[in-house]
């Protein structure tokens, strides 16, 4: 147990000295490997890590959904799903911000990135919200609050991950995120409604549309609804796998963004260098998490944590309860997905050997990880925003994203109480 606890705080010795944390667990975990077991075992750990890790056909669903999310947002589908949702609610007060969570949701189900959506929502949604006299608070906080949708609604990298980490089957974890994912949206538009009626200058609502409008936006977003019934309807109806599910998704979206004039050759290698670099800083993050975690289950640390845990006498919900509260507080300090990959060896197991499933489990980290993407001072998302719209202070970024933190936490705990909100889509995946 000694040697773990040495290694973790080693890691966050180096992230002290800026040290990425891709690299500080990558050494930590090897170095440990080599203290523990001898050098030549580390050496033919590490290397098996980075072989299996590179040539594991099921890893390729990651770097093939992250190209459709790129292809998607070339193709200009978010600013249909956008103009499709304002038509409909528009015309309620905060209605701007209602249609950035609808169309966030809609977009979250092709792009499974939250970054990307957050992004491609700020170019889509504020220069509206800001013609209208919307706050900046409001209208950040509603952008990096929904751009966290894109990783709930599947498809999504983070569930994908989990999945392959802790050998769980991704069709269903995809299938569990659906209605956490939808009913996260219903509370962030519960939230705005409750904001705007405290204060409905800064939201006020737009025009009504007409049905003939409403019906011709929504004919526009029929190449959205053709991607979401190739992807998750062909890997829920068992015809392909994930993997090859993201592989018809990112020939779809190709061939959308090629048919409506987007893709011209320099934007077409902007899209291969954006998606590899992307998907090399996730392979990275996922070998030095994997080195370190095989350092960790060398320990006892896993096996001494389960029995201090039982020794304590708490119930088997509320020590889920007590490692989410861990993980909120991490997530205000610590990059997310490092968090999670750091984390993993140590409480998966304790939930498990508990008797919980494992797919509930994974739907609570991706929660988790929304919290963090919105959590001052270290949030992702807070950080793309204000690096996509320079006329915004951080200051108001941070303001505006506390209320939909607390909803988000609030959804946490309704997730933790009533597992089959998680567990009952699964149910019917084979």
């Amino acid at each position: 147990m000694t040697e773990a606890l040495l290694g973790f705080a080693a890691i966050f010795a180096l992230a002290i000295i800026r040290v990425p944390l891709a690299f500080a667990m990558g050494l930590v975990g090897f170095i440990g490997m080599g203290v523990t077991r001898g050098w030549q075992p580390a050496l033919a750990s590490a290397s098996q890590v980075v072989y299996e890790t590179g040539f594991a056909y099921t890893l390729s669903v990651i770097p093939l959904f992250i190209l459709m999310g790129n292809f998607v947002a070339r193709a200009g589908l978010a600013h249909e799903l956008f103009q499709a949702a304002y038509a409909f609610i528009g015309h309620v007060r905060g209605g701007l911000a209602h249609a950035t969570v609808a169309a966030c949701a809609g977009f979250g189900a092709i792009c499974g990135s939250s970054i990307a959506t957050a992004a491609t929502m700020s170019r889509v949604a504020y220069p509206s919200m800001r013609k209208l006299g919307y706050s900046d608070e409001l209208s950040t906080g509603v952008m990096a609050a929904g751009g966290t949708l894109g990783i709930m609604i599947p498809p999504s990298t983070i569930m994908v991950i989990y999945g392959i980490i802790t050998q769980t089957n991704i069709g269903k974890l995809f299938a569990a995120g659906i209605l956490p994912g939808l009913l996260t949206a219903l509370l962030l538009m519960g939230a705005i409604a409750f904001i705007t009626s405290r204060d409905p200058e800064h939201a006020p609502p737009g025009e009504r549309a007409t049905w003939s409008q409403r019906w011709s936006a929504l004919r526009g977003i029929w190449g959205v609804a053709v991607l979401v019934v190739v992807v998750l309807g062909g890997i829920y109806g068992g015809f392909f796998t994930a993997t090859e599910g993201a592989g018809f998704g990112a020939f779809g979206a190709f061939l959308f963004a090629l048919l409506r004039g987007r893709l011209t050759w320099a934007v077409l290698f902007q899209v291969l260098v954006e998606s590899a670099r992307t998907t090399a800083m996730l392979f990275t993050l996922l070998i030095a998490a994997t080195i370190f975690a095989n350092f960790v289950n060398f320990t006892t640390l896993p096996g001494d944590l389960k029995d201090w845990i039982t020794q304590m006498g708490l119930s088997p919900t509320m020590v889920v309860v007590s490692m989410m509260a861990i993980y909120v507080v991490l997530g205000t300090v610590m990059e997310e997905l490092t968090m999670v990959l750091l984390t993993i060896p140590l409480f998966f197991p304790i939930v498990t050997s508990l008797g919980f499933d494992p797919v509930w489990f994974g739907v609570l980290i991706v929660m988790i990880v929304q919290i963090g993407l919105i959590s001052p001072p270290v949030g992702m998302n807070l950080f793309v925003l204000n690096s996509l719209l320079p006329s915004v202070g951080l200051g108001s970024i941070f303001r505006g994203c506390w209320p939909f933190v607390l909803v988000m936490v609030v959804m946490l705990g309704v997730l933790i109480a009533f597992p089959q909100i998680s567990l009952w889509l699964p149910s019917f995946v084979r």
